[in-house]
C-alpha cells in the first residue's frame, strides 16, 4: 500500500481571539491548519481572511512566512494515510476551495464548544472543527467527539500522528533553508 504524508501545523498568532481562546483551554497553540508538503507551501485552515481584521473569517490558504505567523510558536505533526484516503482528504479541501465564497468562520461555535453546545452551522467551521471534518472518515483515526466539539488540543492527541517539529515557525523555515543547503553542498 502506498502511503502519503499529510502534516498538521498549530499555532498562536498572539491575535485577541487567540489569547482569549489560550485563557479558556488553558493549552498553547489553539490554531490548526492541515497542508500537504513538509515545507508547509500548501496549508489550508479556517481563520482570518485579513490579518489585521479578525472579524472577516473564513476558508484560508495560509502562508507561514507573513509577518502575522511567522514568528508564532508552532508544532508540526505528521501522520501516514493511504492514498486512497490522501486524495480524498485532498478533493474534500478543494470541494471546499473551490466554493470558498459561501464559507464562514464559525464564530459562534467557538460558544458551543465552550458552552458543549451544539452549533453546526451550515458552510462554517472554525479551524479545528474544519480539520475534524476533512479527517473524520479517514480510517486510521477514532475521534473521540464530533468535529463541532474537536479542539487542536484534541488533535494533537490523536494516536498516529508524530510530532515533527516544535518552536517558532521562522527557525522551522530557517533550519528547512539549513537542511537544504546543507544537501546540496554535499552533492
Amino acid at each position: 500500500m502506498c502511503e502519503r504524508t499529510v502534516y498538521l501545523l498549530f499555532t498562536d498568532t498572539g491575535s485577541y481571539l487567540s489569547r482569549a481562546i489560550n485563557l479558556y483551554t488553558k493549552k498553547p497553540l489553539n490554531h490548526v491548519s492541515i497542508g500537504f508538503d513538509e515545507e508547509l507551501t500548501e496549508l489550508y485552515s479556517f481563520g482570518r481572511k485579513q490579518p489585521n481584521n479578525p472579524f472577516i473569517g473564513g476558508f484560508v490558504k495560509e502562508d507561514i512566512r507573513n509577518p502575522f505567523m511567522r514568528y508564532s510558536p508552532c508544532a508540526i505533526y505528521r501522520f501516514q494515510v493511504s492514498n486512497e484516503d490522501y486524495l480524498s482528504i485532498k478533493k474534500h479541501i478543494r470541494d471546499i476551495e473551490n466554493n470558498q465564497n459561501i464559507y464562514r468562520y464559525n464564530f459562534i461555535g467557538l460558544f458551543g464548544v465552550m458552552l458543549h453546545i451544539r452549533i453546526n452551522r451550515k458552510s462554517a467551521y472554525f479551524c479545528s472543527q474544519f480539520v475534524a471534518t476533512v479527517l473524520q472518515h479517514i480510517s486510521s483515526f477514532k475521534f473521540q467527539k464530533p468535529p463541532y466539539f474537536t479542539t487542536p488540543s484534541d488533535l494533537r492527541e490523536l494516536q498516529g500522528i508524530e510530532l515533527l517539529y516544535e518552536g517558532t515557525l521562522d527557525d522551522y523555515c530557517g533550519l528547512k533553508k539549513n537542511i537544504e543547503k546543507h544537501s546540496l553542498s554535499i552533492l
